[in-house]
């Protein structure tokens, strides 16, 4: 059974932002068929689906929404929102004015007041991290707008990508998605990265991530990291001769040597030495 809930977190009142005011910001799992409105606003107020579902209208058009979209409530605009009877909605919101305000409108683009920012865990994180900031005796409008950009950052990149055309949806999606990997792979083979880092970073699951990197590629993240580093160690070994081969390990990410060692062999039928050896005769 699911348990229910409502969280806010206020803006300080003596507290305002140059670009963006936020007025509060709040989370909630609501109950069956829960509904607001027919009412409306003087204020914007933007919110994300986390799980469930839910419709919304406005300007008497019904939108039915679910995990991972985002629908925008214009000021003076009259609106209602309720959740599903069997698979009732949970969402975040932040209410926002102020002199920029409009550009929430431009980020949802021809689809306002929708948007689907897809699997991307960046917006409810957002959302989540702006109730923080309020909750803070200082820097809550600079910490809560900074996360309200993201948010729309994330929508804005979204309906763009979605209104391109010759997409096929998903398809898209997810070569966009192994790109991304594959340049964070490449640039950051040296650092310490983890599968939970890299997930993280772009916004999906670990799961998700190594599902789709293989099913493009043929190997998992972690098999495609391994040889990357190794193929990048055989270029150090031929390349800068002053350098051990624990040094070697050691800049392309490995802090075991014998591993290094164990790996190289594994790959190209020789030790480091060995090959040091035979491209520099000795």
């Amino acid at each position: 059974m699911k348990e229910f809930y409502y969280r806010v977190a206020l803006s300080p009142e003596a507290e305002h932002g140059d670009a963006y005011d936020v007025l509060y910001a709040g989370e909630s799992q609501t109950r069956p068929g829960h509904r607001l409105g027919p009412r409306v606003f003087d204020f914007y107020l933007l919110h994300h689906v986390l799980s469930g579902k839910g419709e919304f209208t406005s300007r008497g058009v019904v939108h039915r929404l679910e995990a991972g979209q985002s629908f925008l409530i214009e000021p003076e605009q009259l609106v209602a929102y309720a959740s599903d009877p069997e698979e009732p909605w949970a969402y975040r919101w932040i209410a926002f004015r102020g002199p920029l305000a409009r550009e929430a409108v431009a980020a949802f683009g021809s689809s306002l007041p929708i948007a689907d920012t897809g699997r991307h865990r960046r917006p409810a994180a957002a959302l989540r991290r702006a109730m923080d900031y309020l909750k803070q005796p200082a820097g809550a409008q600079l910490g809560a707008a900074g996360c309200l950009q993201l948010v729309l950052a994330d929508i804005a990149a979204s309906t763009a990508a979605r209104n391109e055309p010759d997409r096929d949806g998903d398809g898209d999606e997810d070569n966009g998605l192994v790109k991304s990997l594959l340049r964070l792979l490449e640039t950051q083979y040296a650092e310490p990265i983890t599968m939970e880092g890299l997930a993280e970073s772009l916004g999906y699951s670990r799961a998700y991530l190594s599902r789709v990197f293989k099913r493009q590629t043929g190997v998992s993240p972690v098999s495609y990291l391994l040889r990357l580093r190794i193929d990048k160690g055989r270029l150090m070994l031929r390349e800068h001769r002053s350098l051990t081969v624990e040094q070697v390990a050691s800049s392309i990410g490995i802090q075991d040597a014998l591993y290094f060692s164990r790996q190289f062999r594994r790959f190209y039928g020789e030790s480091p030495s060995e090959y040091r050896e035979a491209v520099w005769g000795g």
